[in-house]
């Protein structure tokens, strides 16, 4: 039988609910199953209204979907909430309510009564929501004790029976209703969310420094590196602010180390005069860019994708920058290190969009590819030590670069307009030529920029074109498309600036995708390309797109 069920945790902060969803998914992925799973949480430690939405399958299905086949209500509140979202034939898991497709299961109850403590209500609901999808208890149990390791043994052996408690409960009531049966399969993945893979992919590219202040969704990218710090060779430093971070990143790389930063759009606000540093400078940078719903605070823990054109053009004056957005956590493995790569060899500022959606949820991975991943590095040779021009006129626009030391020459490094040796100028003429060499990298970047993904193009009517986290769930509007006897195709876009060399096929209508309110890069296409745009999907209400939106959008307006 195919395996594709979709569950909803929610309950209020506080309750446990991303703990429950967590050790779930881990279980499921642990048993050899595909597992997506994203969070929907509110700017608030305690309340609300938070949900954890996994999506288990035996094939690959690494994007959300938005009705579910079962709902966990931690409360009466989240149940009102969450229950519009459950199939007719879905099962509620509730701690009151009773009827033909509820399973009753008192976790509160359970946990003072059998345990002394509420604390473990939560992972009775664990163990009630593993006996429903018909995972086996010893899986659960086993990933409970490892997510409690560092606990005592007391509070260990306690867990393990709470969900146990839940299981026998939920079994009880699951005759005849519950239809899922997950044992263990021999096969392995990775469960990792995108921050994880950004991090990774940036310490396996050389970089050996980092400095950010904290900031929603961002944060993680320099948690993990701070963990693992000693392991990952890298040195992290928590910023006063995105001002000091970001120059911090650029003294850094200036002295010889590959030097990144995290922020999201306030913070990134901050740093665009950095950022013109690097160009002026041509210092080479990377900067994640975790997106999430703004004007100001906006949605601090939701999602969107509304800071590209923000990314493009970010910074006073004229330079060239990079900006790319990953897909998924593989691709960010990968782009961030193509990313510390070009910039290096352009001497230019790298922008890495990333978006609260993909940096928190948690995806499936098989196999991050590492003998694909080179670390590449762009110095001087030797010859031009004797008459070391740090900012040499040349063709491609891009000059010899040493490290401070390398040289016996004086080298000067300014902020402002300067000559080939770094001097500060007020030559015009030596200005205008110094504007052409910055801006002549575009031209070899665009050579380098990976060309967009095209998916069932050759007999499509109608293509739908997206960018960066919304691929997985464009990719199966797409296939849902064609089954209902449509002709549709993809063309998914993830190295956004400069746009690389690419020709639309002629014939088919164009459909822009995208997780804000304008249509931004439709605006960017129809500059570069001139191309003519049919209609737009447009989301900006801080949640995932996700195929069923995008077909009921699509099909409907």
């Amino acid at each position: 039988m195919m395996v594709d069920v979709t569950i909803v945790i929610a309950g209020a902060a506080g309750q446990g609910v991303q703990t429950i969803g967590y050790v779930l998914a881990r279980t499921a992925s642990g048993a050899g199953y595909n597992v997506f799973a994203w969070q929907e949480y509110e700017s608030r430690v305690r309340g609300g209204c938070n949900s954890y939405r996994m999506r288990i399958s035996d094939t690959p299905a690494n994007s959300p979907l938005s009705r579910a086949d079962i709902l966990v209500a931690l409360n009466a509140e989240s149940q009102r909430k969450y229950r519009p979202l459950l199939k007719p034939e879905g099962i509620l898991i509730d701690e009151h309510e009773t009827g033909e497709r509820v399973i009753t299961v008192p976790f509160a109850r359970i946990a003072t009564d059998d345990f002394g403590k509420k604390l473990f209500a939560n992972t009775v609901a664990a163990g009630a929501l593993a006996a429903v999808l018909g995972l086996e208890l010893e899986a659960l149990t086993a990933v409970i004790a490892d997510e409690f390791a560092g606990k005592s043994s007391e509070v260990v052996d306690t867990n393990r029976a709470a969900a146990a408690a839940g299981y026998s409960s939920a079994k009880r009531s699951c005759e005849g209703v519950c239809a899922w049966t997950l044992p263990g399969r021999a096969q392995t993945h990775y469960l990792v969310t995108g921050n994880e893979a950004l991090a990774l992919g940036a310490a396996a590219a050389g970089c050996r420094f980092i400095a950010a202040y904290p900031m929603t969704p961002s944060t993680g990218i320099i948690t993990l590196l701070s963990k693992h710090k000693e392991r990952l060779q890298i040195f992290t430093e928590q910023a006063e602010d995105e001002i000091a971070a970001i120059n911090m990143a650029i003294g850094a790389s200036y002295a010889g180390v590959r030097a990144m930063t995290a922020t999201s759009g306030g913070g990134f606000s901050l740093m665009t005069e950095g950022i013109s540093l690097a160009g002026m400078t041509e210092t080479p940078i990377v900067i994640v860019l975790g997106q999430r719903p703004a004007p100001a605070t906006g949605l601090p823990t939701r999602t969107e994708q509304a800071d590209l054109l923000f990314a493009v053009n970010a910074g006073h004056g004229e330079f060239p920058r990079l900006v790319f957005a990953p897909a998924d956590p593989r691709d960010a493995f990968h782009k961030i290190a193509r990313a510390f790569n070009l910039a290096e060899k352009y001497q230019t500022p790298a922008i890495v969009l990333s978006d609260q959606f993909l940096a928190d949820a948690n995806f499936t991975v098989d196999d991050f590819e590492l003998e694909n991943l080179k670390p590449e590095r762009f110095l001087a040779t030797t010859t031009e030590l004797t008459d070391y021009r740090r900012y040499l006129l040349t063709e491609t626009g891009i000059s010899p670069r040493l490290f401070p030391g390398q040289s016996e020459q004086l080298v000067c490094c300014d902020s402002d307009e300067h000559d080939e040796y770094g001097h500060i100028t007020e030559d015009l003429t030596l200005r205008k030529r110094m504007v052409e060499k910055r801006l002549r990298k575009l031209e070899g970047l665009r050579d380098e920029i990976q060309p967009p993904e095209e998916y069932r193009i050759r007999e499509a009517e109608d293509v739908l074109v997206g960018w960066g986290s919304s691929r997985n769930a464009v990719l199966e509007a797409v296939d849902r498309l064609n089954d209902q006897g449509n002709a549709i195709g993809m063309v998914h876009f993830t190295e956004l600036w400069p746009l690389p060399r690419f020709t639309f096929t002629d014939g088919p209508r164009y459909h822009l995708i995208e997780s804000n309110a304008t249509a931004q890069f439709g605006r960017m296409l129809r500059s570069e390309y001139g191309l003519p745009v049919s209609s737009t999907v447009t989301r900006y209400d801080g949640l995932p797109l996700d195929h069923e939106y995008i077909m009921e959008v699509w099909q409907h307006g």
